[in-house]
């Protein structure tokens, strides 16, 4: 088994397999409102903390990685500027959990349908991460899937102005890392980020894929 980020410079590439097999042992959180603090939030100004600790809402997104003849990507999406939360931010396809939605896999599945339609039998579901906040009120469940390459999209322009990919290697690569600072209540607060050709990936998507990546790490 691969353990370390930096075996991946000993191979070709990440492969399908090797993601079934890390993570094979998660499970869908028995509370999607048991959120884990973002790494190095303790250093963030306490009305930020508190803003992130407040009444929360569950919500779901996939990381959905395509399986590619040679390699696998992350597939993101462009928000439209007309939402209103995360307009015209870059994030995964999720949203809200609502009241007929068995668990926040289900939620999951049914926005990426719904915002780029991708549909569930496309997607093989191979782990979770642990929930989120966000700054908007969400305790957003991070689901992982393998998308087949044979999936077409159809993009919901209401919500997503457009949809893109980044190769997995690319992000895996700590040397992407962008270190920043984002204004917060007057404070500046060093925050990382992923530029990838003309996208910025930032905010709680860059978060989520260090999650992703720390995971994958262990």
């Amino acid at each position: 088994m691969v353990s370390n980020i930096n075996d991946f410079r000993k191979r070709e590439s990440p492969t399908a397999d090797w993601l079934r097999e890390r993570f094979a042992e998660t499970r869908l959180p028995e509370d999607p409102l048991d959120v884990t603090m973002p790494a190095g939030s303790e250093r963030w100004p306490a009305e930020m903390r508190d803003q992130l600790a407040a009444t929360l809402k569950p919500a779901g997104v996939l990381i959905p990685v395509i399986e590619r003849t040679a390699s696998l990507s992350v597939l993101l999406t462009q928000r439209s500027a007309a939402l209103k939360h995360h307009a015209g931010q870059v994030s995964f396809p999720g949203g809200r959990m609502e009241d007929h939605d068995r668990d926040v896999s289900v939620t999951a599945l049914r926005e990426t349908y719904e915002e780029v339609g991708i549909a569930p039998h496309h997607v093989s579901v191979i782990g979770y991460l642990g929930p989120m906040p966000t700054i908007t009120g969400y305790a957003v469940t991070p689901v992982i899937g393998l998308v087949s390459e044979a999936a077409d999209l159809v993009i919901d322009r209401t919500e997503v102005e457009f949809a893109f990919e980044v190769p997995l290697e690319f992000l895996l690569d700590e040397d992407n890392d962008r270190l920043v600072e984002r204004r917060f209540h007057g404070r500046s607060i060093p925050m990382l980020e992923f530029h990838y050709e003309d996208q910025r990936i930032w905010g709680a998507t860059a978060q989520m894929l260090l999650m992703f990546r720390k995971y994958l790490r262990k």
